[in-house]
């Protein structure tokens, strides 16, 4: 008989594509806001940007579909549509998720020390990421992966 812990469970291995380009357009969203505010309202656009990269970090590094994105899909789209055909595995986004931790967490640090210029720069770069996989679902940082964990030829 199979083990029913945690590592055991296929689903945590997967995720719905659906869900990707879901996550992708709420973070797009969030950070063309931070992009829109942050020289007018300071406080608040890096509050957004540090809750996105909150959330970047728990993606990448906790779960993905215990993640604030695949919550309210969960909760507000998956029930209205029907279920995936497939499957995708979950490990090229979460690297992605990664990727994202790491350009927003170094915006946030370089607004934070007045470096505006690399703050905007990073952050635009997360922001365009992001809706290019929303628009496409080309998600840059999932071809990373696959570049980086191709079979070693014998």
């Amino acid at each position: 008989m199979r083990s029913t812990g945690s590592g055991a469970c296929p689903l945590r291995a997967h995720v719905d594509p659906r869900l990707l380009r879901f996550s992708a357009g709420a973070t797009a969203t969030v950070l063309g806001v931070v992009l829109l505010i942050v020289d007018v309202a300071r406080p608040l656009g890096l509050g957004l940007l540090a809750s996105q990269v909150a959330v970047f970090a728990f993606t990448a590094f906790v779960s993905f579909h215990w993640s604030l994105w695949a919550q309210i899909f969960a909760r507000v789209v998956w029930p209205r549509i029907a279920a995936p055909r497939e499957l995708e595995d979950a490990r090229p986004p979460r690297f992605a998720q990664g990727v994202g931790f790491v350009f927003t967490a170094l915006a946030l640090i370089t607004f934070l020390l007045s470096v505006d210029v690399a703050g905007y720069s990073l952050t635009a770069l997360a922001f365009a990421l992001a809706a290019l996989n929303a628009s496409t679902g080309l998600c840059l940082g999932c071809k990373a992966y696959h570049l980086l964990h191709r079979p070693n030829p014998a």
